[in-house]
């Protein structure tokens, strides 16, 4: 049996079914990996920010230790009093022989600092490609690039999501990783269904947080040129700002736009199952869930990001850069059914030999026991 701690600050609305909190992709892939250790027969632990009641708790046999509550202590002090104190005693409660946390900030540092001064193992994973950018350009604060520097640098083990991320991480870092796919819940081959062409009214789906870096503007402006079709947002601000209300007031303006808010993860599924094309207008990404999920069901994707051109070499959608390229790639998969569902039957099948949970797991599995072999 492994004993492994999971540090992930936002995830207990994932690993408690809620629609509350920060409930993006590495939550979700947390929490999935959380379950699935624990029906494996390992003891997990899951660190997280306090939520609902202040006392550590066991979720479908993950000990979730609380850290503090996000909003504790006074301005100027609390990152280390109590977050960073906070965390030091989570981590001592959980006493697993290897650490695993997902996505580039501040607390890659303070977690492999304490893996290293207390002997245990630390695994790492990039989310995002600006993770292994050398600038580090989303992190804005001197502290915070330090601090995930001496994350990075003092990690056991590396994994990136694609070989771009490897590249950059070598390039610029000079260290080693192996990608890994995530894994993703989909249907198996006994529940799957071929999706089904809508050639009356194609529905093309943009699901994400509503953040800068997403770009629903540009979402926006292809829904204003192609008035015959129905375009669907779902997703939530990380707070109501200006750049919210600018793009609220833009989409109660488009009357082919339907905004759903946040939607609840039982109810995806069917969102992506009535839907023709999936869309993404980011500056950039890590390997979105969203990507993994439509692929589940058969649903191909338009998008400016794509991982390692996998959308054009596999054509599982089109590639974008520009507004218009977002605009053909769309019309082409809504005016063809043919060509539609040759990218649809393609979607799944990368899935299907790529992203399927006890594939991924298992691959995860043998590196937590390769490392705790070596810390023991």
């Amino acid at each position: 049996m492994l004993n492994i701690c999971l540090v992930a600050h936002f995830s207990y609305g994932a690993v408690t079914g809620g629609s509350h909190g920060s409930i993006g992709g590495v939550e979700r892939q947390t929490s999935l990996m959380a379950k699935w250790l624990v029906a494996r027969g390992h003891k997990v632990s899951l660190l997280t920010w306090t939520e609902g009641s202040s006392e550590d708790e066991v979720i479908d046999g993950i000990y979730v230790i609380k850290i503090c509550r996000q909003d504790s202590g006074l301005s100027g002090i609390r990152f280390f009093y109590p977050r960073w104190t906070g965390l030091i005693s989570a981590m001592k409660r959980a006493d697993a022989d290897v650490y695993y946390q997902n996505c580039g900030e501040y607390i890659t540092g303070q977690v492999a600092m304490w893996c290293k001064r207390n002997n245990k193992k630390f695994l790492y994973s990039l989310a995002n490609d600006s993770d292994a950018d050398v600038k580090l350009p989303v992190m804005k604060t001197y502290r915070e690039r330090i601090l995930y520097r001496y994350g990075l640098l003092n990690s056991d083990y590396i994994l990136s999501q694609t070989k771009k991320q490897m590249k950059s991480l070598k390039e610029g870092f000079n260290l080693d990783s192996e990608i890994m796919p995530m894994p993703c819940p989909g249907p198996n081959d006994d529940e799957y269904q071929k999706l089904i062409f809508n050639k009356d009214k194609p529905s093309i789906l943009w699901a994400a947080r509503l953040h800068e870096s997403k770009r629903l503007e540009l979402f926006l402006e292809v829904a204003k040129d192609l008035p015959e079709y129905e375009f669907i947002v779902a997703g939530n601000p990380p707070r109501e700002d200006a750049y919210f209300q600018g793009l609220l007031n833009t989409m109660d303006a488009l009357p082919n736009l339907t905004y759903l808010g946040m939607v609840a993860r039982k109810d995806m599924p069917n969102l992506y199952r009535s839907s023709t094309v999936f869309c993404c207008s980011s500056i950039y990404e890590g390997f979105p869930n969203t990507f993994l999920e439509a692929w589940s069901q058969g649903l191909p994707i338009v998008s400016t990001f794509d991982p390692d051109y996998l959308i054009r070499d596999r054509e599982l959608g089109f590639e974008a850069v520009t507004k218009d390229d977002l605009v053909r790639g769309i019309k082409k998969l809504c005016s063809d059914q043919t060509l539609w569902q040759q990218h649809s039957d393609n979607s799944r099948q990368y899935y299907q030999k790529n992203h399927s949970v006890d594939q991924v797991m298992e691959r995860f599995e043998a590196i937590f026991t390769d490392l705790s072999n070596k810390g023991s």
